[in-house]
């Protein structure tokens, strides 16, 4: 099966985009801060987007890490969470973005779902598609 790749630009304080249509995994590329509220907000938008993998670099990405795993646990009521439906997460604070995109392509699979998508979360005041779609290209 071949990968869907998707770069998805989130200005910190605005509101994400509509769910993705497929499970996924993805890269939250965190170049600009944001505040605890609105990284709850996007953590709760990427569970609810069928999100199975999520890896977090930049910025304060252990957080992202965090509020990831927190927006799975709360969909679940803090109880026992699917196999199916459970989240991966890790952050890569000291990781270059191309060795965080390695591992999105090369070690980044769920247990039990396969994941056809990609999605690129860039958290940044100006969008910079090309320069990060180029990077995973090369990685």
């Amino acid at each position: 099966m071949s990968e869907i790749l998707a770069y998805v630009h989130l200005v910190p304080g605005a509101a994400p985009p509509e769910r993705m249509p497929l499970p996924l995994r993805a890269v939250v590329i965190v170049e600009s801060q944001a505040t605890a509220g609105w990284q709850a907000l996007v953590s709760d938008w990427l569970v609810e987007s069928g999100c199975l993998y999520m890896m977090a670099w930049g910025i304060d990405c252990s957080t992202w890490d965090d509020s990831v795993d927190k927006a799975n646990s709360e969909r679940f009521d803090y109880g026992e969470i699917p196999e199916d439906q459970f989240v991966m997460t890790t952050w890569h604070s000291d990781e270059s973005i191309s060795e965080v995109f390695w591992f999105a392509k090369n070690v980044a699979h769920h247990p039990t779902i396969a994941l056809a998508q990609t999605a690129l979360i860039h958290i940044a005041a100006e969008a910079a598609g090309d320069r990060i779609l180029q990077a995973y290209d090369e990685a």
